[in-house]
């Protein structure tokens, strides 16, 4: 029998065990899901504490545990040592941001998507490799790291990111994703903490829930982590390692200052965390500053991909990896793709060797700058201020609005934006505001036309 009597006692949470069946903590697990994801348990409540929760149902307390490790490792919960277990911001969000909605009266501007008029380059580099005599070779399998003389060039496209480092450093991954989905199972451990940005990116969210690892928001300030912040979470938390993107950060756009780069790098030696630096939009910015991974290349997997600066098609990231992980990386790889494919790594190798890859980013920095001017001329009052060459921007709510309120309406005026409740970590309650491409509309004339209906709605 329960301990306290609970007639009155005002409990965030008060299961109903008499229809449950099968195993209690795993009928309960399903249940504490469902009042998630169906509204009844918002996101931001704090839930009883287990051992109260536990004398409630008159059930043992490591039963209770039990349903809250299980939904904290889906994501559903967000748990804080000395600050209790709550709904996690993002619980009922969807975190798959991709296009390819084949919806032909729907504008995409969510999924972060380039502009696809310099894939004609590619395009010509592709039909050029398959005329030579050894083009059967690239449909053949390949090296599961790459080959040297891709490797080559991945040095060559990191020193332009001001990342000096060499061939046996170097492990190509089919694109960015696939790289840091490899760089999370090789150096992490089910039931890891790893520190990242009150709000990031939906992909890193993903690829942790699959290895069972916990993201924890880090104590941040002018959206940027403090050294603070970094410190507690290491010495109470126990995070193993943070993930970062310095630049043109995704959702927020902001870039990283350089002292902010320098402090990580100091922090992650003297409290032995592992970064994951994202560089997918380093070389976007106008004056690239050094990466993270510059000051301390031992403690840093570094991953720069193609796909926003080249061709999101070609599929190849380039991951300066530490000495102490290089092999297990590899097995890694190995173990989810096999091989890169030979073709799009021998393009993308090819494009670097002969300096077009420069020519299609300055293309694509010049092409961003005219649509950002685009966004400052029609969303004025509420584009938040970045980098011109920002291929994404955060947009500020009217009050009266939801991040998630704001996607539905959207959405019914034939526009695809994402909500920030997507992009939450932790359980702060989450902002109000959107995360747009500036870059996915395939056309000028089509991005002004969903800039106009979504400032339309924000007039109203």
């Amino acid at each position: 029998m329960p301990v306290n009597s609970f007639d009155d006692y005002p409990m965030s949470w008060k299961p109903d065990l008499s229809r449950l069946t099968g195993p209690k903590y795993i009928a309960l697990a399903e249940l504490l899901e469902s009042d998630i994801k169906s509204g009844k348990l918002k996101a931001g409540t704090k839930l009883p504490p287990q051992r109260e929760l536990a004398d409630f149902l008159d059930l043992n307390l490591s039963t209770i545990t039990k349903v809250y490790k299980l939904c904290e490792q889906k994501g559903l919960l967000s748990a804080s040592v000395g600050n209790g277990t709550y709904v996690s911001s993002d619980a009922a969000a969807n975190p798959v941001l991709l296009c390819g909605k084949e919806d032909s009266h729907l504008i995409e501007m969510g999924a972060i998507v380039p502009f696809v008029t310099s894939n004609l380059k590619v395009k010509q580099y592709a039909e050029h490799l398959m005329k030579k005599p050894d083009a059967l070779e690239l449909f053949s399998y390949g090296a599961p790291e790459g080959t040297r003389r891709q490797r080559i060039a991945g040095v060559t496209w990191l020193q332009k990111s001001g990342l000096c480092t060499d061939p046996e450093h170097i492990v190509l991954a089919a694109a960015g994703q696939n790289g840091l989905t490899a760089a999370l199972g090789t150096c992490f451990q089910t039931n890891d903490k790893i520190g990242t940005e009150p709000m990031t990116y939906p992909g890193v969210k993903t690829a942790t829930k699959l290895f069972g690892i916990h993201l924890l928001p880090v104590r941040s300030c002018n959206c940027e982590m403090t050294e603070d912040g970094i410190r507690y979470a290491a010495q109470n938390e126990n995070i193993k390692g943070l993930y970062v993107i310095p630049d043109y950060q995704n959702p927020t756009s902001h870039t990283m200052s350089l002292e902010t780069r320098k402090m990580i790098a100091t922090v992650a030696k003297e409290e032995n965390l592992l970064v994951i630096e994202d560089g997918i939009n380093h070389l976007l910015t106008e004056r690239p500053l050094p990466p993270i991974a510059s000051f301390a290349p031992e403690q840093v997997v570094y991953i720069s991909s193609l796909s926003k600066t080249v061709s999101p098609g070609l599929r190849t990231a380039f991951i300066h990896v530490p000495a102490q992980y290089h092999e297990k990386l590899v097995t890694t790889l190995y173990s989810m793709n096999i091989c890169i494919p030979p073709l799009l790594a021998t393009v993308s190798a090819t494009l670097i060797e002969d300096g077009a890859a420069d020519e299609i980013l300055a293309e694509r920095r010049q092409g961003i700058m005219e649509r950002n001017q685009i966004v400052d001329q029609l969303l004025e009052e509420f584009a938040m201020p970045c980098g011109l060459t920002s291929p994404l921007r955060l947009i500020q709510l009217p009050e009266y609005f939801t991040g998630k309120s704001f996607e539905i309406c959207a959405r019914q005026a034939g526009v695809e934006i994402y909500g920030a409740e997507r992009f939450f970590v932790g359980n702060r309650t989450p902002e109000k505001t959107v995360r747009i491409s500036v870059t996915t509309p395939p056309s000028v004339e089509i991005l002004t036309e969903g800039l106009l209906r979504l400032r339309a709605l924000l007039q109203q």
